[in-house]
């Protein structure tokens, strides 16, 4: 279904498009409705890291929870309950998700007959739902690795900036204290490679009728490719790619977009390097077996099966020693 209109565009606060996964829309859209006393649904980490879940905010402070991507399926819960009674109350509801949570969140409403004129609903592009059991055994492995307990997950940091984005990672003593901080690219993280591989998404992920059925007021992504549509405008702090897909959604983008950088583009030149605005995810010959092996594997046996790591450098160091090593015997050295 193609959208009203098509949007490149990024907050101009700096600090708060830094600390979202590309140009901080949603942080945009939530600020307006915190103006006027609306609630703001979304996704957050638990307490321990090790799970994701749909939560409620009405400020700001609640609001840094639910910034940047949770590459993990979240619970949902009550949510669609709470939802409802909000706005039977008479308050402004912002919920944001995956296209499928939107659908079943405006066919629950459509049941019960609620007049949804004072909800917006904004979904991002998805590429796909990764296993919570794959992403438990992976907060283990960190824990284990680095000798405490997960204090907190950025699965969208940019310290290496936005086009080669990583995890970060902080871990706690039993003092509560941090004992260690780690910046892991998405190109050398094992988890990040086996949800881009595609290997541990949701049966429903490879047939998503999502695509096809658009509930949303607004669809929120990266900008991929922003390059080659409007050359110099990148400066590697995250630019998003906005759908407007109804009127109501419409309306609401004029009302934040004066605190934007903003410009009109084709849906065409907007999708060219986001395909899962219209394509599901192809199911890999290894789905099945991989996952088989999750459910007895460990992280480090699957990631020594299904994901070929980079040499790091004491590793390459110590290869090159024993190569020279060996040419210097064979040269009679």
């Amino acid at each position: 279904m193609k959208p009203l209109k098509t949007y490149a565009c990024y907050l101009k606060n700096e600090e708060i498009r830094m600390n979202s996964s590309s140009g901080a829309v949603f942080s945009s859209l939530a600020f307006y409705v915190f103006e006027n006393q609306g609630i703001v649904y979304g996704v957050a980490m638990s307490e321990d890291c090790y799970s994701a879940e749909f939560i409620s905010v009405t400020d700001e402070a609640g609001l840094k929870r639910l910034r940047g991507s949770k590459y993990l399926q979240a619970k949902m819960g009550d949510t669609y309950k709470k939802v409802k009674a909000d706005i039977i109350a008479g308050r402004m509801v912002l919920f944001s998700g995956t296209g499928c949570q939107i659908n079943g969140l405006k066919n629950y409403l459509n049941v019960g007959n609620v007049d949804i004129r004072k909800l917006i609903c904004v979904d991002v592009i998805c590429h796909g739902v990764p296993s919570p059991r794959l992403w438990g055994k992976y907060a283990q492995y960190h824990e284990k690795k680095n000798g405490g307990k997960l204090k907190m997950i950025h699965f969208r940091c940019k310290d290496g900036g936005w086009m080669k984005f990583g995890i970060r990672v902080s871990v706690v003593n039993a003092y509560g204290n941090e004992v260690k901080k780690r910046y892991i690219s998405k190109d050398k993280d094992s988890y990040m490679q086996m949800f881009l591989r595609d290997y541990c998404l949701r049966p429903s992920c490879y047939e998503c009728a999502a695509k096809d059925i658009k509930m949303s007021d607004i669809t929120i992504a990266d900008f991929w490719g922003i390059d080659d549509i409007v050359p110099k405008v990148n400066d590697n702090k995250g630019i998003s790619l906005v759908l407007i897909r109804t009127e109501k959604g419409q309306l609401i983008f004029d009302e934040v977009s004066r605190e934007m950088w903003i410009q009109d583009v084709s849906y065409e030149d907007g999708i060219k390097n986001n395909p899962a605005e219209y394509r599901s995810a192809e199911r890999p010959v290894q789905r099945d077996v991989f996952f088989e092996d999750m459910q007895s594997m460990s992280f480090e046996k699957l990631e020594k099966k299904y994901i070929v790591l980079p040499i790091n450098k004491k590793v390459r160091r110590k290869l090159k020693n024993i190569l020279m090593s060996i040419l210097r015997i064979c040269r009679g050295g």
